[in-house]
């Protein structure tokens, strides 16, 4: 399966502005170009001649993408000229949105150099690093003594894993067992990468008992910033400390009475975990993937991007918001009474069901087979129906230690 970008530049536009007027029109495409790549006889195609064939069916998309419909041919000479000034029309809308994407570029870039001294701020509060001086016109409280031989809290504990947390769509992917790494989280930063083709994200670690990392980092490769469509997603490889790895989960299983291996068998399997983000999914390099498997890849880095860029858009320039529950406000809910009065018509519904189904029952008590064929044809109102995650795949009973909160 062949992944292609979009065609760059708006070229599909030019080259059929071009194409209505009869300039720069393409040679007609002839399938002697596709056979011509081919190789002689029925074997397996090589990698080189794999290769030449993406590229003539990639040019034949091009040569289609430009070919003008024919309808504007049809219309009357005076609308199609009307049509003409829109083409002009749109073509200086589109030289003002080129310079608008340019400009925006630039603000975007001088902003985040005047964010930049906020962040170091707030990180060096939260960190501990410098102490806030009370206000002059604020009233001195006694300190809290403090436990002995503990010592005293600085900065604002759990500050990151906090406002995480309160968000919903970070809130989903973190489990009980990420709490204790993650509070060791730092800090988080991100950058945009050369021309603008994805950003980075930097997250800053304390020393903790799971993992020797001190920065973990996951970075979004995109083919075109303007019209954001992920080429790929590359995260760091965890170093786990042994024993430590919260994606994972291990299973023993007893050997059975009588079996010469008495030891129990191992198995590990994968867990769910706020760390698998920096292991993303990633397309394979074999062709033959079938749709199926295609549309749920899709999904799961659709998804795995939604994560990323609410980080960056959301979590990094409003985390105090978040850490204090006011960017809540901000956030659109569905209305639970509303689901609730729903919810009671249903059940309303569900009630008259049950009384009319009494009352066939109560007619029909002496035809047993009628009852039991009736039964049967209903089934249970729920068969090993396990609910579906967010990436369409169903979600197994998980040990407690690997479940989500």
């Amino acid at each position: 399966m062949v992944f292609f970008p979009p065609l760059a530049g708006g070229s599909c536009r030019n080259m059929s502005n071009k194409q209505d007027s009869g300039e720069g029109a393409p040679a007609a495409y002839s399938m002697a170009d596709l056979g011509a790549s081919l190789p002689p006889g029925s074997g397996a195609l090589s990698a080189a001649d794999r290769a030449g064939l993406v590229n003539v069916l990639k040019d034949k998309l091009q040569y289609l993408a430009g070919q003008p419909s024919g309808y504007i041919d049809t219309l009357p000479k005076k609308v199609k000229r009307r049509v003409t000034v829109l083409q002009e029309i749109q073509s200086v809308h589109d030289e003002l949105e080129a310079k608008f994407h340019e400009e925006r570029t630039a603000l975007e870039a001088k902003y985040q150099k005047l964010y930049e001294p906020l962040y170091i701020k707030r990180s060096d509060i939260v960190n501990g690093v410098v102490e806030v001086e009370p206000a002059k016109d604020e009233t001195p409280e006694a300190d809290a003594p403090t436990e002995e031989g503990k010592e005293e809290e600085k900065g604002v504990p759990e500050f990151w894993l906090t406002a995480m947390k309160t968000n919903e769509v970070l809130g989903m992917q973190i489990t009980e067992r990420d709490e204790a790494a993650l509070k060791a989280l730092k800090d988080i930063k991100w950058i945009n990468l050369e021309d603008n083709k994805g950003f980075k994200l930097d997250f800053y670690f304390d020393t903790n008992p799971y993992f020797k990392n001190t920065v973990l980092s996951k970075t979004y490769h995109m083919i075109d910033d303007d019209e954001p469509i992920l080429e790929r997603a590359v995260g760091t490889e965890i170093e786990w400390v042994a024993g430590k790895n919260l994606t994972q989960k291990v299973l023993k299983k007893k050997p059975k009475k009588g079996a010469k291996n008495t030891k129990p068998v191992t198995k590990t399997e994968q867990c769910e975990s706020f760390f698998n983000f920096f292991n993303p999914p990633q397309v394979p390099d074999d062709d033959d993937i079938d749709q199926d498997t295609a549309e749920q890849l899709q999904d799961l880095m659709e998804q795995d991007y939604d994560i990323g860029s609410t980080i960056r858009d959301k979590i990094i320039p409003h985390a105090v918001s978040w850490f204090t529950g006011e960017a809540l406000q901000g956030e659109d809910f569905e209305d639970d009474d509303e689901e609730g009065d729903d919810d009671e018509d249903d059940d309303e519904d569900d009630e008259d069901d049950d009384d009319e189904e009494d009352e066939d029952e109560d007619e029909e008590d002496d035809d047993e087979e009628e009852v039991r064929g009736r039964n049967k044809r209903t089934g249970p109102a729920v068969k090993g129906g396990a609910p579906k995650s967010a990436g369409g795949q169903q979600q197994s009973e998980q040990p407690p230690e690997c479940k989500q909160q």
